[in-house]
């Protein structure tokens, strides 16, 4: 595990993961997707273009599922018509932002040579990043850890408690996860600072 890093010489941000990191990045991403388009928020697709862009019939509610209500707080806690109609104008693009960031994740893999079946032991992906994909990447790392944080109720200053539980323990290994996706969004940032 590497994590990523700059060069100049590309103007590229780079990382280097073994199959199996890379295949558990594109199911994270694949599970924030379908998580973000499993709601009546989803945009309609059959839609013109045109009157797309004026329909507001999105959500007036809270997501019931705890992860959407955090990846989509609500904007006026003291006035609910207020927020309500924040979210009918705002919800469903940003659920598609977020969806097409994670899918961003999915494609460069599998452009990278990621299988559709990771089969192949010792298989090595190389991933190159211009500075606006890795942007993306950045963004889509967010949500991804604010979902894990919301499913395994991680809460500040109780990382002794998920250090210590043992190597076995499922929650422990998504916690595990969650560090590392962390880490690669750390060196990701790092590396579009340099960049700059």
């Amino acid at each position: 595990m590497s994590g990523f890093s700059y060069h100049r010489r590309g103007r590229q941000v780079i990382a280097t993961f073994s199959g199996f990191e890379a295949d558990l990045l594109r199911s994270l991403a694949s599970q924030l997707v379908e998580l973000l388009h499993n709601e009546a928020a989803l945009p309609q697709t059959s839609v013109d273009p045109l009157e797309a862009m004026f329909d507001f019939s999105g959500p007036t509610t809270e997501p019931d599922d705890p992860v959407l209500a955090r990846l989509f707080p609500t904007a006026y806690r003291d006035d609910e018509e207020a927020a309500g109609e924040f979210r009918r104008f705002t919800e469903s693009a940003l659920r598609d932002g977020k969806a097409k960031a994670a899918s961003t994740i999915i494609d460069t893999l599998e452009e990278a040579g990621l299988p559709p079946e990771l089969a192949e032991d010792g298989l090595v992906i190389d991933v190159e990043l211009d500075p606006a994909t890795a942007e993306t990447w950045m963004r889509s790392f967010t949500d991804i850890r604010l979902a894990l944080a919301t499913r395994l109720g991680i809460e500040d200053d109780d990382e002794g408690y998920w250090e210590a539980l043992s190597e076995d323990d499922p929650h422990g290994q998504v916690y595990r996860i969650y560090q590392w996706v962390g880490y690669l969004q750390e060196t990701l940032v790092e590396s579009l600072s340099r960049a700059a």
